[in-house]
């Protein structure tokens, strides 16, 4: 299920410059970005754990960029 809403993802569309946005073309860049934010909230997850902490840090989500 998707968690980013469409019409954030097309306000960041328009921001980079586009004067109109399709609806497939939101649909496609928000599912790039979650599968993109999943993983690297994984890896940010595996940084804290191998740190010894619970808590995932700005730190941690940095180095999993």
């Amino acid at each position: 299920m998707a968690e980013l809403p469409v019409a954030a993802v097309e306000r960041l569309i328009r921001r980079a410059g586009a004067a109109r946005v399709s609806p497939d073309a939101a649909k496609a860049l928000r599912d790039a970005l979650e599968d993109r934010g999943s993983e690297m909230a994984a890896r940010a997850v595996k940084l804290a754990k191998h740190a010894g902490r619970k808590t995932v840090t700005c730190e941690d989500v940095k180095l999993a960029k």
